[in-house]
Order: C-alpha cells, then sequence, then structure tokens
C-alpha cells in the first residue's frame, strides 16, 4: 500500500507541475516561460521540476513517454495470430475513435504553441526517431536482429508519422475534431492498406 501511495502522489505531482507549465505556455509563450516560473505556478522547487521534466520541451510535450513506446508497446501486447501491422491498424483506428491526443488530438491553440516553437519541433522529432526505433527493437526480439526489422519499423514509422502530421495540420486549420476524425479514419485505413502487401505477414506473433 506504501508503494502504491508513493506511486499516486509521484503522478499528482508530476500532473500539477504539467498542468502550471501548459497553462503558463498557453498564456505567454513557451519561449517566454522558464522553469523556475513553472516551480512557482507548481508551488514546488526547482529541482522537483527537473526531476519530472529533464527538458523544458517535456514540460510542454508531457505525453511523450507515451508516443514513444505506444507502438512497441502495441506489438509486444498484440493477440496470438495478429501480425504487427494488423494490431498498429486496430490500434491507430481506436486512438482516432476515442480523439486521443498522442496522435495530434489538440486544442488550436496549443498546436499553434507547438509549431511555432523551433525547439518542440525539434523535440517531437526526435520522439518520432525514438518511436520507430523502439519498434525495430520489439519487432526485432521477436523475429531476429538486423536490417528487416528496422525497414519494418521505418514504414511503420513514417505512417504514422504522416498521419500524425496530417492530424495536427487539420487541428491548425481549424478543423473540428469530429470531422478530423472522420478524415483520419479515411488516411488510416489508406495508409494501411498500402503497407498490407509487405507487411501483412510478418512479424505475426505466436499462438499462447
Amino acid at each position: 500500500m506504501t508503494t502504491g501511495l508513493r506511486a499516486m502522489k509521484k503522478q499528482q505531482t508530476r500532473e500539477n507541475i504539467s498542468q502550471h507549465a501548459t497553462r503558463l505556455f498557453l498564456e505567454r509563450g513557451y519561449d517566454k516561460v522558464t522553469i523556475a516560473d513553472v516551480a512557482t505556478a507548481a508551488q514546488v522547487a526547482k529541482m522537483t521540476v527537473t526531476n519530472y521534466f529533464p527538458r523544458k520541451e517535456d514540460l510542454a510535450l508531457d505525453l511523450g513517454d507515451a508516443f514513444v513506446s505506444g507502438l512497441a508497446h502495441t506489438v509486444a501486447e498484440r493477440p496470438a495470430g495478429r501480425s504487427a501491422l494488423a494490431a498498429l491498424r486496430d490500434a491507430f483506428l481506436a486512438a482516432v475513435e476515442r480523439k486521443d491526443p498522442v496522435i495530434g488530438f489538440a486544442p488550436l491553440e496549443f498546436a499553434r504553441m507547438i509549431t511555432d516553437s523551433p525547439a518542440l519541433v525539434a523535440r517531437l522529432r526526435e520522439f518520432h526517431d525514438e518511436r520507430e526505433a523502439a519498434l525495430a527493437a520489439q519487432l526485432a526480439a521477436e523475429t531476429e536482429p538486423g536490417f528487416l526489422p528496422r525497414l519494418a519499423a521505418a514504414e511503420l514509422g513514417a505512417a504514422h508519422r504522416l498521419l500524425f502530421d496530417e492530424t495536427l495540420a487539420r487541428v491548425l486549420d481549424g478543423q473540428d475534431h469530429d470531422g478530423i476524425a472522420a478524415a483520419l479514419t479515411e488516411a488510416g485505413r489508406m495508409a494501411f492498406d498500402l503497407l498490407e502487401p509487405s507487411l501483412g505477414t510478418y512479424a505475426i506473433s505466436a499462438d499462447a
């Protein structure tokens, strides 16, 4: 129970810091807010902020861990008999249906904050690269190390990157989230259908 309470307290602290940081970024602009400003608003020490968010960019992109690990986790947890492609297709379409911020759904002002900051754009690019590398490692662990897992991860990662960019572009265009979801469902199906001939039978999970 002590461990559970400690974990809950840490999560609450993290969320408190993140919420105050987001508010400040939106009010003042990302580049005009310092780590010290966030610490003061959240009523914690500056070191506490950096312990939870080692980089300032991660305060704004606080779903980075879920973003980076998401594809690999989906593949690792897929049911027996499912290919990596099928699992990722299902997961993406489910994320579109719930309008998940991890795949790009966001308020307009938040999307503008990201795209207006070269530092945040660069950090987001790093997240895409790290996500692809994590997926390649998972595929290699299930099949065999070498070129093929990296190639498959590059194709799947590129599809997800383009779909994320499409979501963000539509948010910036001022489209409502229901309309974005409808467009992303169609785009997602198109993207995964195009990958089906090359990856449809790759990395099928073994029977339990």
